[in-house]
Parts: structure tokens; sequence; C-alpha cells
């Protein structure tokens, strides 16, 4: 545990997901050339990314029970070959509908990149190494989004779509060839944990992972944190920033990137609070949940044109939404035993990016009906991203009122397990305050000459 060779293992593992993450987001930034090439509407062209997103989230069960079946390397391994031939036939697809289909691929490979590597990170190290490489791990693989931002736009913007999406086919193509040959599911010498034997039995365990608490607390924590930046970075941020705000192309690949850079600097910053504070954990998903919540009200609610700096102010605020829907996974970690963590970071993992597929879904039809009505003057229109953008809070405040039923549920079962009860963080808040000044007192007193 902790060796030289775990190290090894998470570098291959992580450059594997930097690889995925950039297959999943390349279509972010290529959303304006895919509206020319494919000549659709904005309900269908966002199915492009709807679709995979569908795909990634209905895997993310039957690979987590892959996971505790087969382990992760073989899944690793066939995760980044399919994204190989997904975005290769996204390269050379002459219409939306197989351009579909390579994206399905794409979400059929992403699928099963990631929660593999966390169950890596939990056979290969152990102690507070664990959350703070998990909040590594989504940063790390988030590089894949400035690698799609950037060295990819500009290919696209220089040579076209063919070589584009084959050039960045060829980095899940290293990432294959690397996992075959580096990556191992556990240390030597460590047994193997036990494994289902059948497939009644792989469902009944699935059924005690969903219903514990702490994974339904997982699920909704993940669902409200990653979702509006997902669809933001996937598909609809680029559009809304070159079309309706009016920013370059160059501008808006670079605020696509401070999306990534916010989240390297947020994350090393949540993995320590995560793992000093573990019965604080939903506090701060609610905080960041909230501080989404108020600077895309600024923005919707802006007069005219959104100012710069407001824009600025949003991306980083979605930034840090990214490392802290990693949250999700520590809940799952604490609270499943490890012979069953796979599933329980697939069922995790399925809450972001319902989210993320349902809002971008309706933000495309919406869009639709807005300009077929003759409400905007244009698909892309300001106004109507307003309105569509606003779909967010009816479907993020549904998974915070669900998430506040499942930390109850959670703190309960907590407190009858194993008697440890946490009250409001409020009532937390004032008790270190109360100490606080009480031992500053104290210090005073002791100083006060006799």
């Amino acid at each position: 545990m902790n060796s030289r060779r775990s190290w090894i293992i998470f570098a291959v593992g992580v450059f594997a997901y930097m690889a995925a993450v950039m297959q999943r987001s390349t279509l972010g930034v290529a959303g304006v050339d895919a509206a020319e090439r494919f000549e659709t509407t904005a309900a269908l062209l966002s199915g492009l990314a709807v679709v995979q997103l569908i795909v990634y989230a209905a895997l993310q069960i039957p690979i987590g029970l892959l996971i505790d079946r087969v382990g992760p390397k073989l899944l690793i391994s066939g995760g980044s070959a399919v994204m190989v031939a997904g975005q290769l036939v996204l390269a050379f697809a002459p219409d939306i509908q197989i351009a579909i289909l390579g994206r399905i691929l794409v979400g059929a490979g992403d699928a099963a990149v990631f929660i593999s590597l966390i169950r890596l990170i939990n056979s290969w190290f152990q102690g507070r190494t664990v959350p703070l490489l998990s909040q590594w791990t989504g940063n790390i693989g988030a590089l894949g989004q400035i690698l799609s931002a950037l060295p990819f736009a500009a290919i696209l913007h220089s040579a076209g779509w063919t070589p584009a999406f084959t050039a960045a086919a060829s980095l899940s193509f290293v990432a294959f060839v690397l996992a075959v040959a580096l990556l191992s599911d556990r240390p030597a010498g460590v047994p193997e944990p036990p494994r289902v034997a059948s497939i009644r039995d792989a469902l009944h365990g699935l059924g005690q992972t969903l219903r514990r608490p702490g994974t339904q607390l997982g699920f909704w924590s993940h669902y409200v944190t990653q979702s509006s930046g997902t669809v933001f970075s996937l598909f609809w941020g680029f559009p809304f920033l070159v079309s309706a705000v009016g920013i370059s192309q160059q501008v808006a690949s670079l605020l696509l990137v401070l999306i990534v850079v916010t989240g390297l600097i947020a994350g090393p910053v949540l993995g320590i609070l995560t793992a000093r504070f573990p019965l604080r954990r939903s506090n701060l998903v609610l905080g960041i949940t909230a501080l989404l919540g108020l600077v895309w009200a600024a923005v919707l609610l802006w007069p005219g044109v959104p100012p710069f700096w407001l824009i600025i102010v949003l991306v980083v605020t979605m930034g840090v939404g990214g490392p802290g829907s990693l949250i999700g996974f520590d809940f799952a970690r604490s609270f499943n035993p490890i012979r069953s963590l796979g599933s329980a970071n697939g069922i995790v993992n399925v809450g972001g990016f319902t989210a993320s597929f349902v809002i971008m879904f309706l933000i495309g039809v919406i869009l639709d009906g807005l300009f077929d009505s003759g409400w905007s003057a244009s698909l892309y229109d300001l106004a109507a991203f307003r309105v569509a953008f606003s779909v967010q809070y009816v479907v993020i405040g549904f998974g915070v009122v669900m998430l506040l039923f499942a930390r109850r549920r959670t703190r309960r079962k907590l407190e009858e397990d194993e008697g440890i009860s946490v009250g409001p963080i409020w009532v937390a808040l004032f008790r270190a305050w109360r100490n606080r000044a009480g031992r500053r007192r104290g210090r005073g007193a002791k100083r006060r000459p006799v």
C-alpha cells in the first residue's frame, strides 16, 4: 500500500481518465462546427451529447458490478479501446445518425474508466491519502478538457473535423497500451476480495448498496454539484459564450480552460477539508450548490449582456463544482465495504450525469421551442438562453431536497450503528467559537499577575 508501484498504477490510471475526459469533452468545443457539418436542430444536435451521457449513466451500475466481478484493469483497458472506436466513427461520420453512434461508443467506453480508477485507488492506497487522491483524480483528469479546448480546438479550426477527432482518438489508444502493459488490480500478496457467485447474488448485493443511506447521500451530492459545470463544458457553454454573449471562440476556449484550472486549485483544498472534517462533508456540498445558484441567478437576471467579469465568476464557480462532486465518492467509500465499492461508486456516478443529460436535453428543447414560436430572433439568442438555462433550478432544486432527506437518514443510521451524533452546522460553529473564547480567557487569566 502507498508504495512506488502504487504511484505508477495511479499515474497510468489517471492518464487513461484524462484521455477519457478529452474524448468526452471534444464535442463541447465542436458544437458550432457540428451544427454546420450536420445541418440540424438544437434539440437533435444536443442529442449528440445527451445520448453519450445517457449511455454513460446507464452503464455505471453494470460497470460497477463488473468491477467487483472482473477487476478494474480489464475495464480501463476495454473502455479506452471502445472510445478509440467511437471517436473514429465520429471523425468520418457523414450524417448525424452515424455521429450519434460514435458518441454512444464514446459514452460506453468512458463509463468504464473513472469508477475503475477509484477502485484502483482504494486497492493500492490507504489512510488519508485516499480522499486526497480522489480529488486529484478529478483534477488531473480534467486536464483532458484543456486538451480539447486548446490543441484539439486548434486542430479542428486549422485542419478540419476528421483530423481533429482522429488525433483525439490516438490519445486513448496510448492509454489502452499503457493500461494493458502496466496496470494491476491489487498489490502482490494482497488476497482477492470475495466475488459474487451468480447474477442473483450480484443483484442482491446491489440492492443492499442502493438501500444504504450513505450511498444515496453520495448519489445526490454528485447530482447537485457536477451537473451545471458538465452541461456548460460538454456542450452548451461554448455556444452561449460565442453566440449569445459575443465572446470570440479563442477566449471562449480559454474560459473552458479556466474551469479546469479552478478545479486544480479547489480540488486539493476540498480534499483536505473532506479528510479533516468527514462529518461536515454534506455542508461543503450544500455550500457549493448554493454558490452556483447565486452566481447563475446574477448572470441570468443581469440586464443586457452580462459583463465579462461576471462570466469569469460563473466559470470559476462551476470549476469548484467539479471537485465538489467527488465528495460523493467519499460517502460511498465511508458507508460501503470494499467488496461492493465498485457498484457503490457506479451508483454515485450516475447522479451528476443523470442531472446533466436531463438539463442538457431540456435546454435544447426550450431553445428550439422559443425559436420556432418566434419568441427569440435566433436559435442561440441571449434572451432564449436565459429561459433555457433556468431549467437548472428545477432539476438541481429537486436534487437538493433529496440530498437533505438522504443526509437525515444517513445521520440517523450513523447514530444507531456507531453512536455518533451530528448536529446542525450552526450549533457546531457556536460551540467552536465558545470553546475558543474560553481558551482565550484562560490564557488571559494565566498572564495576570498574582
